[in-house]
């Protein structure tokens, strides 16, 4: 009598070890891709690495803010990063994507991470949500749409959390670099 066997059913057959099943639960993590902190960690040090080229002080905090890491560098000698940040956040938003091309290249996945030097984006972020407040009040005031300046997809989503929190609707309007947000009430 010939018996043959079929690989499906032995495999079926074996009990499931503690060992397979952290092999298929680290399968699982590397297609999920990098953590957030992961991708803190990994623009961290590359932050930390510009530093140290461009012989500067600096301190660096890593958070996770909604669905983006976010990272820090604090300034220890005030003014000494203000050339990192550059007019109007040019130099900032430049870092910011090389910074996540290098946690790309690390992880193999996109970041969205964000970058703030010496609390730029941190103050942008108080002027935009009390821009963003004047601007619901006005609406709410003339029952109008309200357009705001134009501004960068930051600074535009900071509006648009505004807006919605307030319970009113906003979208961007128009094509870059002339983009802005445009307030409803409903």
């Amino acid at each position: 009598m010939n018996e043959t066997t079929n690989p499906a059913e032995d495999a079926a057959a074996e009990p499931v070890t503690e060992e397979a099943t952290e092999t298929a639960d680290e399968k699982a993590d590397e297609k999920a891709g990098p953590t957030l902190e992961e991708e803190g960690d990994v623009a961290a040090d590359y932050l930390e690495a510009l530093l140290d080229i461009i012989d500067a002080d600096g301190d660096i905090d890593i958070d996770v803010e909604g669905e983006r890491a976010l990272v820090s560098v604090i300034e220890v000698n005030p003014g000494e990063l203000s050339h990192l940040v550059g007019d109007d956040g040019q130099v900032l938003s430049a870092l910011q994507e090389l910074t996540r091309l290098a946690v790309a290249r690390e992880t193999g996945e996109r970041s969205r991470l964000m970058v703030d030097i010496a609390g730029f984006r941190a103050e942008q972020r108080t002027k935009l949500q009390e821009a963003a407040q004047q601007a619901i009040a006005e609406a709410q005031r003339t029952a109008a749409p309200v357009s705001m300046r134009p501004m960068n997809p930051f600074e535009r989503k900071v509006v648009h959390d505004v807006v919605a929190e307030a319970g009113l609707v906003s979208e961007s309007e128009g094509e870059e670099p002339e983009r802005r947000v445009v307030i409803r009430i409903s």
